[in-house]
């Protein structure tokens, strides 16, 4: 059955970072490439805000960073370790920069798509990472400031329901500072989330 998904309106972004978490979480990240649709529910993210000394932005707005800097409801696309694209969700209000990294999702739409660009058959290894998620679902620095109620990559409410007591913390990953901060979000039990 085709799956029709709509974006949320770009208010949705423009709160609090951590009182947008547990609605995002459960939400579908929506992909259309050329007319086909890859899409995975999300179920980890990780929160980097304001002066966050783990934050791309603890020194101040650069190049690079200059996104999250906008108005919440933009994607902030960055290249790591040479090799690897992650997304980021800005949230929040223009001159206050915040994002969600969004770690991992469940994949609900264009799987076979997915298994093609990640070369791979092995369902819970699509997306249970943020590089490995932007591989699958196409996103690259190309979609680096792009509006998130757009055509071309959104975030839409399918009616799939997450409770609060679904949703579990943890310190981030990765990070060498900031590492005190219980920032990591993730669906309890989800087979999809990066680290258990």
């Amino acid at each position: 059955m085709k799956r029709h998904y709509n974006p949320l309106p770009l208010g949705f972004y423009r709160r609090d970072t951590f009182s947008l978490v547990p609605e995002i979480i459960g939400k579908v990240l929506v992909r259309n490439i050329k007319g086909r649709i890859v899409a995975g529910r999300i179920v980890e993210v990780e929160a980097y805000v304001g002066n966050d000394p783990a934050s791309h932005a603890a020194n101040g707005m650069t190049e690079r960073n200059k996104v999250m800097f906008e108005d919440g409801g933009l994607s902030y696309v960055y290249f790591t370790y040479g090799m690897h694209f992650c997304f980021n969700i800005v949230t929040e209000r223009k001159g206050f920069p915040a994002a969600l990294l969004v770690r991992a999702l469940e994949p609900v739409a264009g799987i076979d798509e997915m298994c093609r660009r990640r070369k791979t058959e092995l369902l819970h290894n699509l997306t249970n990472g943020p590089a490995k998620l932007c591989q699958a679902m196409g996103i690259d620095r190309a979609l680096n400031g792009v509006r998130l109620d757009g055509k071309g990559l959104f975030i839409a409410d399918d009616g799939y329901k997450v409770r609060g007591a679904d949703i579990e913390s943890s310190t981030r990953i990765g990070i060498r500072n900031g590492t005190e901060s219980k920032w990591r979000f993730f669906l309890k039990g989800n087979e999809f989330v990066s680290r258990r």
